[in-house]
């Protein structure tokens, strides 16, 4: 079987180098030795960039104290526990269930530069950036 001495295509009459097995233009087989594959290739299609996102538990809340109403940051192992505001001296049990401590945020450690991350509730199960670092992470359910 003698390989393309180059020449026209058969099929659109453009001009190929020889050794070719298919033309550039049309891909028809040149060396008529040869048989068509019977694998067809499939379509080309490009897919999603996909980013490496590490998934973060939630380590605590941002809530409002029930006693005074200032702003307190709890870990979240307390959840559940009695808990006091370093304000008032006011005692209050942790139960996110109860209307009147609904988080106002959550915070999250950075695991990329290791930095306090505070966001609203609403970038839970969204992929983010950190502020610091721009490390994408994302805060489980």
């Amino acid at each position: 079987m003698p390989p393309w001495l180059g020449g026209p295509c058969p099929a659109c009459g453009e001009v190929m180098p020889e050794r070719l097995i298919h033309c550039y233009s049309c891909r028809a087989l040149l060396n008529t030795d040869l048989e068509p594959d019977s694998v067809e290739i499939p379509e080309f299609i490009p897919l999603k960039e996909i980013e490496p996102v590490v998934e973060l538990p939630i380590r605590g809340y941002y809530l409002n104290c029930p006693h005074c109403s200032r702003e307190l940051r709890v870990n979240a192992r307390f959840s559940g526990k009695p808990v006091t505001c370093k304000q008032c001296d006011g005692k209050f049990m942790l139960d996110l269930d109860l209307p009147q401590l609904q988080p106002v945020g959550i915070y999250v450690y950075c695991p990329h530069c290791n930095d306090r991350l505070r966001m609203a509730l609403k970038y839970v199960g969204i992929n983010v950036a950190c502020k610091a670092c721009t490390g994408r992470l994302q805060v489980a359910k």
